[in-house]
Protein backbone atom coordinates (compact mmCIF):
# COMPACT_ATOMS: atom_id res chain seq x y z
CA UNK A 1 0.00 0.00 0.00
CA UNK A 2 1.27 3.53 -0.87
CA UNK A 3 1.65 6.21 1.57
CA UNK A 4 0.92 3.86 4.73
CA UNK A 5 2.53 6.50 6.63
CA UNK A 6 0.30 9.23 6.15
CA UNK A 7 -2.79 6.64 6.08
CA UNK A 8 -1.60 5.12 9.65
CA UNK A 9 -1.29 8.73 11.00
CA UNK A 10 -4.55 10.48 9.72
CA UNK A 11 -6.34 6.95 11.09
CA UNK A 12 -4.82 7.35 14.55
CA UNK A 13 -5.77 11.16 14.50
CA UNK A 14 -9.21 10.38 14.36
CA UNK A 15 -8.49 12.71 10.61
CA UNK A 16 -10.80 11.27 7.79
CA UNK A 17 -8.90 11.42 4.24
CA UNK A 18 -11.66 14.33 2.86
CA UNK A 19 -10.66 16.59 5.60
CA UNK A 20 -6.89 15.93 5.27
CA UNK A 21 -7.33 16.71 1.49
CA UNK A 22 -9.53 19.71 2.49
CA UNK A 23 -6.22 21.59 4.52
CA UNK A 24 -4.17 20.86 1.40
CA UNK A 25 -6.53 22.80 -0.70
CA UNK A 26 -7.65 19.55 -2.59
CA UNK A 27 -10.74 17.90 -3.82
CA UNK A 28 -11.42 14.49 -1.93
CA UNK A 29 -11.42 12.36 -5.64
CA UNK A 30 -7.72 14.33 -6.59
CA UNK A 31 -6.24 13.42 -2.60
CA UNK A 32 -7.58 9.78 -3.39
CA UNK A 33 -6.21 9.18 -6.73
CA UNK A 34 -2.93 11.13 -5.40
CA UNK A 35 -2.28 8.67 -2.83
CA UNK A 36 -2.30 5.84 -5.19
CA UNK A 37 1.58 6.84 -5.84
CA UNK A 38 4.40 7.68 -3.09
CA UNK A 39 4.32 10.73 -2.02
CA UNK A 40 7.73 13.19 -2.62
CA UNK A 41 9.25 13.74 1.38
CA UNK A 42 7.59 17.54 0.84
CA UNK A 43 4.42 16.24 -0.03
CA UNK A 44 4.54 13.56 2.95
CA UNK A 45 5.72 16.73 5.53
CA UNK A 46 2.97 19.04 4.36
CA UNK A 47 0.69 16.23 4.49
CA UNK A 48 2.14 14.80 8.58
CA UNK A 49 1.88 18.76 9.39
CA UNK A 50 -1.82 18.86 8.32
CA UNK A 51 -2.59 16.50 10.08
CA UNK A 52 -1.57 17.22 13.38
CA UNK A 53 -2.81 20.81 12.84
CA UNK A 54 -6.17 19.05 12.25
CA UNK A 55 -5.86 16.74 15.35
CA UNK A 56 -5.47 19.64 17.25
CA UNK A 57 -8.61 21.50 16.08
CA UNK A 58 -10.61 18.49 16.98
Amino acid sequence: MKNKEIREAAQKAGVKLWQLAEALGMADYNFSRKLRKEFTPEEKAKALNAIERLKAVS
